[in-house]
């Protein structure tokens, strides 16, 4: 499905009427009241002997002559969704990471859209499955799932087939996010992205463009640049176009920009970070890039009917005699001038002057994601993205995606009328830091200076970039969180007005 070497890549999912005689371990979906399938061998009296109870985020195993069925809760029967779906899905393959053959009943629930039950059942497998394998001699810490049948009736089969078909699509490209926020930055730096952009940008439908430090340095685009100056590894911008094939019988494609952080490793350059858990946490700090990189190869195979620009801006941020200096002014992409009151502010350095890119070919909407400020991860802690925009209409569809696909976002306001003082500067536009306080206000105007009059949103993802543990719809590790996002919102994608 993918060349990450993650433990999704091999893992086939189809539709049968039944699970094969082949499954050894076979998902039974259990509410909090209501029937119970009779499959499982128990009634409920003795699920709730066995402390279950049908809600989420439980489950029982039952051994029987063929290899176990698993009661899996799903909670109250009135408010069963297709999140509730997806996160039972998730569930069910992780506490079954060690069976070669699975089957899953979640998607007949008949009172939800089979294509919609269909897809999430085979999001939610495919996340739940996802280990990172990576550098570990022991490649058994993955999972072995080979084989993954989800049952439906007649009735429901085709629209349930269609939605296995379309969540395996998105299932994958969210968990080659994680794989590339995984890597180790000595295995993944700028050039090594930009390389996995053109391998994969012929199959997908892109077109593809590399730009280097010289052609960074001849268009003006001071952030990349300063960013870039401490570090050994050479900065890379890439810049991925999705044209849809079919043109709308209007003859109008709306036109999506997309805009990711891609610091490979960030340091804090001069202003360096302290030595602990959130430094070695910074290989992430390129999860921004990796979810559009991501989300763009999934566009063509979901015949995606908006036109989507890409704009990957990679480099790492390291100290040493020629790093940038606080006090140091750089000139951006559209002329602005930046003084520099902190180096480990840089991801809005390099995110300017892709935003300036992105608005001088004046799309319908940019939308911009990165692992931006510590002040989100403080605000809403890791299971929930800061959305901020300049045009109310687009930030409500991201927030409605984000809704769809089960990534909580919640907005901040933009306050430009009361925080842009924040960001003056004596010598310069602007500096790149607002203050102790509102960083993730403060970050967003400051970025909003560079998307001209083009509706903006911006995903700030620095909590949610990472768990601690397995859980849910994910893994320890890199979560690819904004992967299914940005899917979601290219292939739904209106012109705001």
């Amino acid at each position: 499905m993918n060349d990450a070497s993650g433990t999704v890549a091999n893992v086939n999912v189809s539709v049968a009427k039944s699970a094969p005689k082949s499954a050894t371990a076979v998902a039974y979906a259990v509410a909090t009241k209501g029937a119970v399938a009779r499959q499982l061998g128990l009634n409920r009296a003795a699920l709730e002997a066995n402390k279950f109870e049908g809600k989420i985020g439980q489950s029982l195993a039952v051994p029987n002559a063929g290899g176990v069925a698993y009661a899996i809760g799903i909670g109250d029967p009135g408010s069963i969704d297709i999140t509730a779906v997806r996160r039972a899905a998730a569930d069910f393959a992780r506490v079954t990471a060690k069976h070669a053959e699975i089957a899953i009943n979640l998607a007949d629930l008949g009172h939800l859209d089979a294509k919609e039950a269909g897809q999430a059942v085979a999001e939610g497998v495919l996340l739940g499955t996802y280990r990172y394998v990576g550098l570990k001699g022991d490649v058994a810490v993955g999972s072995r799932l080979v084989s993954v049948t989800v049952v439906a009736g007649d009735k429901r089969a085709k629209g349930v087939q269609q939605g296995v078909e379309r969540g395996v699509i998105v299932g994958v490209a969210a968990t080659f996010a994680r794989e590339l926020a995984n890597t180790p930055p000595s295995y993944l730096n700028a050039k090594d992205i930009a390389a996995k952009a053109v391998a994969l940008a012929d199959d997908a439908g892109l077109e593809v463009e590399v730009f280097n430090k010289d052609q960074l340095l001849e268009m003006g685009c001071g952030g990349m640049i300063g960013v870039n100056a401490g570090s050994t590894e050479p900065p890379r911008m890439v810049k991925l176009t999705y044209s849809p094939k079919n043109t709308p019988k209007n003859g109008k494609v709306a036109h999506l920009a997309m805009v990711g952080k891609g610091v490979m490793y960030d340091s804090g350059g001069i202003s360096l970070k302290p030595s602990n858990a959130d430094h070695v946490a910074m290989k992430m700090d390129m999860s921004g890039a990796a979810a559009v990189l991501s989300a763009m190869s999934a566009l063509k195979a979901l015949k995606c009917k908006t036109k989507v620009t890409a704009w990957l801006m990679c480099t790492d941020n390291m100290p040493s005699g020629s790093a940038l200096k606080l006090g140091d002014v750089l000139t951006m992409r559209n002329g602005k001038t930046v003084e520099i009151h902190n180096t480990d502010a840089e991801g809005r350095l390099i995110l300017a002057d892709g935003l300036s890119l992105a608005a001088e070919e004046a799309p319908d909407g940019i939308i911009d994601i990165a692992t931006l400020t510590g002040a989100a991860l403080a605000a809403l802690g890791t299971e929930i993205a800061c959305v901020l925009g300049t045009n109310q209409p687009f930030v409500e569809q991201v927030k409605a995606c984000a809704e769809t696909v089960d990534e909580a976002v919640w907005q901040l306001p933009m306050a430009t009328a009361q925080y842009r003082k924040l960001l003056d500067s004596v010598v310069a536009d602007m500096r790149n830091i607002g203050g102790p306080y509102a960083g993730t206000i403060t970050s967003s105007i400051f970025l909003s200076e560079f998307t001209g009059d083009v509706p903006y949103a911006h995903l700030d993802i620095a909590g949610p970039m990472e768990k601690q543990s397995d859980g849910g719809l994910y893994a320890k590790g890199a979560s690819g969180f904004g992967t299914r996002l940005l899917i979601d919102l290219a292939c739904n994608f209106t012109a705001p007005e």
